[in-house]
C-alpha cells in the first residue's frame, strides 16, 4: 500500500480517540477530567477564553491542593497508607510517612508559617536540599493558599536574591545546609548574601537545623523550624480559586533576569492526576521514584504533587546515581521499597553506564517490581536507550517536555494505551497538546521533515498561565512567533506513524553549507560507539562552510583507545548515519561534560568558549570544575 495511504499506528484505539477529543472538545475531555480531584465548589465551567491568551481552567472552581494531596486520602480511609519514603545516601538515614502522619506533619508547618504571617497570596521562598521538610513547607503553602516559589537548594547568592526580587516573600524557609558526596554546603551564608543583595528583606526565615551543621538562629529574623512547628496550632486547608496561584518556578532568561513560570492551582491538580493513570499507570498505593530535585519541575510535578494526588506513595532520594555508594543504589532502591516506576533524566543512566557499562551491580538486586523506566529533561540518545532496554528489560519510555508545560507534551501512555518504542522518539503528543511540525516561515512541514516544534492554544490545564508579574514578557517568549502557538524553542519531525522526534534546541541546529543539521543526529551517531559513554556536539565558525559540528566524547570507564584512531571511527558513523554532508571531522576526548544540576548539558556555553568567548559559569552548573578542565580544549579549537 502506497505510504501515503497507509494507516498511521496511531490513528486507531484508545489513545486515538482520546487525543482527538482532546483537541475537539476540550471543556468536554477536562471537564470530566476534574473528577479525579475534591473542589470545594464545582465548576460550572471548564474554560474561559475571554482573555485569550490568558486562558483559565475551571474559572469559577473552589479547591485546595494540599487537601487533595493528604486530606482527602485520611477521610477515605487511607491514612495508613504509606505516602513519603525519604532515603538519604548522604547521612545516611531512612524516614517514612503515611498519608496521616504526613497530613499532621504539613498542618503543623503550615500552622507555624500561618503564625509568621503567611496567608493566602502571599509568597515564599523556599531554599533546601532533598529532605521531607521541603515538601511539607510546600504543601503546606499550598495548605494556606500561600505561593511558593523553590530555589534550587545551594542555588549561588546572586540567582537567588533575583529571585527574593522578584517574588517579593513575606517567609524564606531553608534548611541549614545540603550533603554533596564529600563536602557540605552551607545555606546560610549564601542566603544571608543574596539577602542583602536585595531590596527586598523577608520578615523571618524558617530554618531547619540539620544534625552536625547547625546554621545560627541569633541572627536577626531567624525562627528554628523544630521550635516553630511543635508550637503552632495545626492549619486546616484553606480554599482557593482554581485559577489562583499555586507556585512561581524560575527559569532562566535570556535578559539575565529569570523568568518566573506561573502555575494556577485547579488546572494543575486535574492535568497532575489525569498523567499518572494515564502516561505513568500509577494508581492508588503503586510505588513511583522521580529521581531529580524538589527545584526542579520534575521535582514539583512529580516527587510532589502527582503522585500524592492519586494516593501513590513518593520516593524522595538524597544522593547520586554513582557514588554514593556505587551505581547499584538505584536498583537498591528499586528492590527495597518494591518501586514500580522509575523517572530519571537521561544523564543518570549515562553516568551508571560509563562506570557500569555491564551492568554488575544490576545483578545483586531483585528489581522485578519495576514495570517501565521513564526518562526526560534531556535528548535520550539511542545508545543510551539500548543499553537500558537490554539491562532491564521493560519499556524505556522516552518523553519530553518542559519547565513551562509542567507535564509531559509528548510520551507513551502507557496507562492509556502501550505503545511500541523507537530509539530517539518520545513516542506521541499526550492527549491535550497540538503539537505541530512548522518551518521558519510558519508554514506546516510534512512527516520526515525537521522544523521548529509549536502547541497550539489554549494550552491545557497545568501549563503556565503567564510570567509572574511579566504577562508582555510571557507573550513576547512564547508566543510571538507563530500567531496562535506557544513556541516550544525545540526543533523535531514526526515521522510517517505520527511518532514525535525532538532533536533539541534550535539554537543547536547548525548550518553547514546551506544544510539544516540537527545536532542531535551527529551526537546519536557518535554514541552508538562502543567507546562512548556520552558526547555532545556544537557548531563551530568556519570560513567556508560557515558552520561545523564539533563533537566531544567521554569514554566508557577501563576503555583505553588511541585517539587518532577512535576519532576515525567517529567520523566513519556520523558519515554512515548522517551522511557527508555533515562534514563531520573533528572530535576530542574529555574527562566529562559539563552539565546542569538537572543533567542538561551545557552545549551553549561550550560553544561560546569554543567561539573564542569569554563566557560566564551559568550559576546552574553541577561542577565548575568539569567546565575548566575542558576549556583548554575547547579555546584551542577557538584557536585552530
Amino acid at each position: 500500500m502506497p505510504a501515503a495511504r497507509r494507516r498511521r499506528r496511531t490513528d486507531v484505539g484508545a489513545y486515538a480517540e482520546a487525543y482527538r477529543r482532546s483537541l475537539a472538545d476540550p471543556e468536554g475531555f477536562w471537564g470530566e477530567a476534574a473528577g479525579l480531584i475534591d473542589w470545594t465548589h464545582d465548576p460550572s465551567r471548564t474554560l474561559d477564553a475571554s482573555s485569550a491568551p490568558f486562558y483559565r481552567w475551571f474559572p469559577d472552581g473552589e479547591m485546595n491542593t494540599s487537601a487533595n494531596a493528604l486530606d482527602r486520602h485520611v477521610e477515605s480511609g487511607a491514612g495508613d497508607r504509606l505516602a513519603l519514603i525519604w532515603d538519604s545516601a548522604m547521612v545516611p538515614a531512612k524516614r517514612t510517612y503515611t498519608f496521616g502522619e504526613l497530613r499532621d506533619e504539613v498542618a503543623g508547618v503550615a500552622g507555624a508559617l500561618a503564625a509568621l504571617g503567611v496567608g493566602k497570596g502571599d509568597r515564599v521562598i523556599v531554599y533546601m536540599p532533598m529532605v521531607p521538610e521541603a515538601l511539607m513547607a510546600m504543601l503546606a503553602c499550598a495548605r494556606l493558599g500561600a505561593v511558593h516559589s523553590v530555589v534550587f537548594g545551594g542555588f549561588a547568592a546572586k540567582e537567588l536574591a533575583a529571585r527574593i526580587e522578584d517574588a517579593q516573600p513575606k517567609v524564606v524557609v531553608a534548611a541549614s545546609c545540603g550533603l554533596e558526596p564529600g563536602r557540605v554546603v552551607a545555606y546560610q551564608p549564601m542566603l544571608e548574601k543574596a539577602l542583602g543583595m536585595s531590596a527586598h528583606r523577608p520578615a523571618h526565615t524558617l530554618m531547619l537545623q540539620r544534625e552536625g551543621h547547625p546554621a545560627d538562629l541569633s541572627l536577626p529574623g531567624y525562627v528554628d523550624w523544630a521550635e516553630a512547628v511543635s508550637s503552632a496550632a495545626p492549619a486546616a486547608p484553606v480554599p482557593v480559586a482554581s485559577t489562583d496561584p499555586l507556585y512561581i518556578l524560575y527559569t532562566s532568561g535570556t535578559t539575565g533576569k529569570p523568568k518566573g513560570v506561573l502555575r494556577t492551582a485547579g488546572g494543575h491538580a486535574v492535568a497532575l492526576a489525569w498523567t499518572m493513570g494515564a502516561i505513568y499507570d500509577i494508581q492508588a498505593g503503586d510505588v513511583f521514584w522521580a529521581v531529580s530535585d524538589v527545584g526542579w519541575v520534575v521535582g514539583h510535578s512529580y516527587i510532589v504533587y502527582a503522585p500524592l494526588l492519586i494516593g501513590a506513595t513518593t520516593v524522595v532520594y538524597e544522593g547520586k546515581p554513582i557514588g554514593t555508594p556505587d551505581a547499584g543504589v538505584f536498583w537498591r532502591v528499586v528492590e527495597e521499597y518494591g518501586v514500580k516506576a522509575i523517572f530519571t533524566a537521561p544523564t543518570a543512566f549515562r553516568a551508571i553506564k560509563k562506570v557500569d557499562p555491564k551492568a554488575a551491580e544490576l545483578a545483586k538486586y531483585d528489581v522485578s517490581t519495576l514495570k517501565t523506566l521513564f526518562l526526560a529533561g534531556e535528548r535520550l540518545d539511542p545508545e543510551t536507550y539500548r543499553w537500558a532496554s537490554e539491562m532491564l528489560g521493560v519499556p524505556v519510555v522516552d518523553h519530553w517536555w518542559q519547565t513551562e508545560t509542567g507535564w509531559p507534551i509528548a510520551a507513551n501512555p502507557r496507562g492509556l494505551e502501550p505503545m511500541p518504542t523507537k530509539p530517539g522518539s518520545a513516542t506521541v503528543p499526550v492527549p491535550g497538546w497540538d503539537v505541530r511540525i512548522l518551518d521558519e516561515y510558519g508554514e506546516p512541514v510534512g512527516a520526515g521533515r525537521e522544523g521548529e516544534i509549536v502547541i497550539g492554544l489554549p494550552l491545557p490545564p497545568g501549563a503556565l498561565h503567564t510570567l509572574w508579574g511579566d504577562d508582555e514578557r510571557f507573550i513576547a517568549s512564547y508566543l510571538s512567533r507563530h500567531e496562535g502557538f506557544y513556541h516550544t524553542g525545540d526543533s523535531g519531525h514526526f515521522d510517517e506513524d505520527g511518532y514525535l522526534f525532538v532533536m533539541g534546541r534550535i539554537d543547536d541546529v547548525i548550518n553547514v553549507a546551506g544544510h539544516r543539521l540537527s545536532t542531535g543526529a551527529i551526537e546519536a551517531a557518535l554514541a552508538t560507539h562502543p567507546a562512548v559513554a556520552e558526547c555532545a556536539v556544537i557548531g563551530v565558525p568556519d570560513p567556508l562552510k560557515g558552520q561545523l559540528p564539533y563533537g566531544l566524547v567521554v569514554l566508557k570507564a577501563g576503555v583505553e583507545q588511541d585517539e587518532e584512531s577512535l576519532a576515525a571511527e567517529l567520523i566513519a558513523a556520523v558519515r554512515r548515519d548522517v551522511g557527508a554532508v555533515a562534514a563531520f571531522r573533528d572530535v576530542s576526548v574529555v574527562p566529562a561534560l559539563p552539565k546542569t544540576r538537572s543533567g542538561k548539558i551545557l552545549r551553549k556555553t561550550m560553544r561560546g568558549i569554543a567561539d573564542g568567548r569569554e563566557e560566564p559559569v551559568p550559576a546552574t552548573i553541577e561542577d565548575p570544575s568539569v567546565l575548566d578542565a575542558i576549556a583548554p580544549v575547547l579555546r584551542h579549537r577557538a584557536e585552530r
